[in-house]
């Protein structure tokens, strides 16, 4: 009796113990990896979005801002979008600009800094009728051009060129005069305006501003000294993704230009398309490498401080090479 009780007490035991291992293996679930939280920050551009913004849109559409851990809210522009006080003033971590803004900036005491140049070479131009025979931007003579007369690339214009006859007016923020008028010029970004004026049956002829010299880094991203220093994981992040995001965008803008036109339908995809196509000279000039998109120079710096002070911008107290990341 009792060695029968305890064969079946061995064979209950075995028997709970096999069920009981086995449940326990199918009802405890492995623990899953919880994905960090994104950082999440704002970029203000300094105008509607367009082509020239392209590719930090690009690192939003193709997940690219995510991929490096970070939420990145895009805020649209406008005319005189006042981007370095909303840097200054903590309304935005990150701004689009140009460099020419970054100095003047820097001489109110702004400590504004500049992580990327996507745009090697600046898409300023001035726009003229071919029948005018202007050929260069010192034949502009006995015309009307319409250009903000206080800005940096205005003044230096008018240091630099004899300009006779030319009477300043300005910017109309369209091509609808020039259609009209034949002695009328203005200015423009190369992927902009020319494009229009020609769709609409103009006769348009770009003379590039940096072929007189004045060359400033163009859709620059950037933020302040205080980000950099305190939060260079986070600014080393966003710049990788912008970089990765231009890139992108000049290999393959469809889908961007997609998503811009939603935001701003008066940039139809036709001149969306011939933007990011004309923006691939100006961000990888002379067959720049991939890789070195967005680089800057001390050089291309200095230069640019000392026009500025030659225009009386700013003074010799301002110090080109702390105004951007080497």
């Amino acid at each position: 009796m009792n060695k029968t009780y305890s064969h079946l007490t061995i064979l209950f035991l075995v028997c709970f113990g096999g069920c009981q291992n086995d449940d326990s293996s199918v009802s405890i679930e492995q623990p899953k990896d919880t994905p960090a939280p994104l950082t999440r920050v704002t970029l203000q551009l300094n105008w509607f979005p367009e082509a020239e913004h392209g590719g930090y849109y690009a690192a939003l559409v193709h997940g690219i801002f995510e991929e490096e851990g970070l939420d990145v809210e895009i805020r649209g522009g406008g005319p005189n979008s006042p981007v370095i006080q909303q840097l200054v003033s903590g309304q935005a971590d990150f701004i689009i600009g140009n460099a020419d803004q970054v100095l003047t900036s820097r001489a109110k005491d702004s400590n504004a800094v500049a992580l990327l140049a996507p745009l090697q070479t600046s898409p300023r131009c001035i726009m003229v009728h071919e029948s005018s025979g202007i050929e260069t931007l010192h034949d502009l003579s006995n015309m009307t051009l319409g250009m903000s007369a206080g800005r940096a690339f205005a003044l230096y214009m008018q240091k630099h060129l004899p300009m006779e006859n030319v009477k300043l007016v300005g910017y109309p923020g369209s091509p609808a005069i020039f259609l009209n008028d034949e002695s009328f010029g203005q200015q423009a970004y190369v992927f902009s305006e020319p494009f229009v004026a020609k769709q609409s049956g103009g006769d348009p002829k770009v003379l590039m501003v940096s072929d007189l010299g004045y060359n400033p880094y163009t859709s620059l991203l950037i933020t302040t000294q205080k980000n950099l220093t305190e939060n260079r994981d986070l600014i080393d992040r966003m710049v990788r993704a912008s970089r990765k995001g231009w890139i992108k965008y000049l290999q393959s803008p469809a889908d961007t230009n997609k998503h811009l036109h939603a935001l701003n339908e008066e940039m139809g995809l036709d001149i969306l398309a011939f933007g990011a196509e004309t923006l691939r000279n100006l961000c990888l000039p002379e067959n720049m490498p991939e890789e070195q998109l967005g680089q800057m120079t001390a050089d291309r710096w200095q230069q640019l401080r000392d026009q500025l002070i030659e225009i009386e911008l700013i003074d010799e107290t301002v110090d080109a090479n702390s105004a951007f990341i080497k």
